[in-house]
């Protein structure tokens, strides 16, 4: 067995009773493995602050990016365009797939330290009416920064369009109101916040803008509506599903309310990475991200002024005493990333400032 900790974005570290989880088979057509598909669709219904009447849920293989792909393929029609907002890698692939899946498209883009505005949102939709459709990340991981998903839905929603939310990293880390935000479709994935192992995605669907979306998709197994309308008869995936990581999901929804449900979790979040970074600021590493949006998921960090080391260097030097970091992913500055997210607690984030600073001081 590994001996080490993830402290990354996801996967992440799960617990022994969720890995457990997955020492069963199970068979696709069993009625009581369909019940399960069923009550997760019901449950992530309930983390959304959300009814069955207005909303739906949509499980769908692969990963958070199969989910992404599957909304923007699905929804956005041969007649409609879509306004990609973005401040990071996981914004710029929903660019990546508009241009495979020929889907009509512009981009708003801002620095990868700096939140989007609403104002220029509402702009650009005032001077482009051919725009149907708004698409953006909540917990962009690129830099650690938490986007303001609330005011730029409101000018979306105001303006008559179809809001799309990349919520992959922070649904079930962070409360997010789907139905009083007036988000229309939220993507989120197994091996995020709801501790689960990566094999699906899963879409928190408004019912009436996923009914107007049959018929749309580019692609057979991403088909958002009949994916769902197969799942909605009695669980059943149109294609095999992923049985173990399933089990290990549902298993997963069951601890988190055990915690305490989202609010218990987001705490913990919140509370590991304000203690990370100010452990880390008392060794003198400065985050990328400002305080005011700086996100509890995972954070970046600027390497020392006067540092001699790699990042391979330093990677290994902490794995060998138990956890796993992330190298950084913006472009303009020299960094690393550190997850706080999964089985992680104040005890974990302690000792890890401990391995840094035991690294620092060589």
């Amino acid at each position: 067995m590994i001996q080490y900790k993830l402290l990354t974005p996801g996967p992440l570290t799960t617990t022994e009773s969720v890995k457990k989880e997955m020492m069963a088979d199970h068979c696709t057509w069993d009625d009581d493995y369909k019940q399960i598909t069923q009550r997760i669709r019901r449950n992530l219904l309930k983390l959304a602050h959300v009814t069955e009447e207005d909303y739906t849920v949509v499980l769908m293989q692969g990963s958070g990016t199969f989910g992404v792909e599957s909304v923007l393929t699905s929804v956005v029609g041969e007649n409609d365009k879509l306004l990609i907002i973005a401040n990071g890698a996981y914004g710029e692939r929903m660019t990546d797939i508009c241009k495979h899946a020929k889907i009509s498209y512009m981009t708003y883009e801002v620095e990868y330290d700096q939140i989007p505005s609403a104002r220029k949102v509402e702009m650009i939709l005032k001077e482009n009416p051919d725009i149907t459709h708004a698409a953006m990340v909540h917990s962009e991981t690129t830099s650690g920064i938490l986007n303001d998903i609330e005011a730029v839905t409101k000018v979306v929603k105001a303006a008559g369009k179809t809001m799309i939310v990349d919520a992959m990293s922070s649904f079930g880390g962070v409360d997010i109101e789907v139905g009083k935000l007036g988000i229309d479709f939220i993507i989120s994935s197994a091996n995020k916040c709801i501790q689960g192992v990566p094999g699906f995605s899963f879409i928190i669907c408004n019912r009436r803008k996923l009914m107007e979306s049959k018929g749309k998709a580019r692609s057979l197994s991403l088909d958002l509506y009949d994916q769902w309308e197969t799942m909605e008869k009695d669980g059943k995936w149109r294609f095999t599903s992923p049985t173990h990581t399933v089990l290990a999901f549902a298993k997963a929804m069951e601890e988190m309310e055990e915690e305490g449900g989202i609010p218990a979790r987001s705490a913990r979040y919140y509370h590991n990475n304000r203690l990370l970074i100010e452990k880390m600021k008392e060794m003198g590493i400065e985050t990328y991200i400002g305080p005011e949006h700086q996100g509890p998921i995972i954070t970046t960090f600027l390497y020392p002024k006067k540092h001699d080391f790699s990042f391979k260097e330093m990677y290994e030097f902490i794995k060998e005493r138990g956890y796993a970091i992330y190298p950084g992913k913006v472009t303009d500055a020299d960094t690393f990333r550190i997850g706080n997210i999964g089985e992680i607690y104040e005890e974990d984030i302690l000792k890890l400032c401990g391995i840094f600073k035991e690294f620092f001081s060589r």
